[in-house]
């Protein structure tokens, strides 16, 4: 049987201890809008293509998310959105920087230390409207 492939990614759910705080920032500083919220400790946001489920986690559990990418159409989005996330009060973790395949990209994290790459990706980044 061959497998199907794989289309996007689509869809990513975080275990969070603030889902208040949370559904705030990647509304207010990440432009995410509220789906749907069906009680106090779990919301689904988009931006219009995809889902992020936040989910109020086990008290003291961690997650063992290493980080996730938001991909922009363009190399130079990748500054803008770098500016965008400093004038919020965000530290980056890394400086907005082109890798070897072409690739631009930086690092931050969220108010929960959850590992953001916003990232211009060559082979997929032409499919963002």
């Amino acid at each position: 049987m061959n497998r199907p492939p794989v289309a996007h990614l689509w869809h990513l759910a975080i275990n969070v201890r603030d889902v208040e705080l949370m559904e705030r920032f990647y509304a207010d500083v990440m432009g995410f809008r509220t789906e749907w919220k069906p009680d106090p400790d779990n919301v689904y946001m988009t931006t219009g293509k995809d889902n992020l489920a936040i989910h109020r986690g086990e008290a003291g559990a961690e997650t063992r998310l290493a980080h996730f990418g938001l991909v922009v159409a363009r190399a130079e989005d990748v500054d803008t959105w770098a500016a965008w996330i400093r004038k919020h009060g965000v530290a980056l973790e890394t400086e907005p920087r082109t890798h070897r395949d072409g690739a631009r990209s930086f690092y931050f994290r969220d108010p929960e230390g959850n590992v953001i790459q916003l990232i211009h990706h060559p082979p997929i980044s032409p499919a963002v409207p």
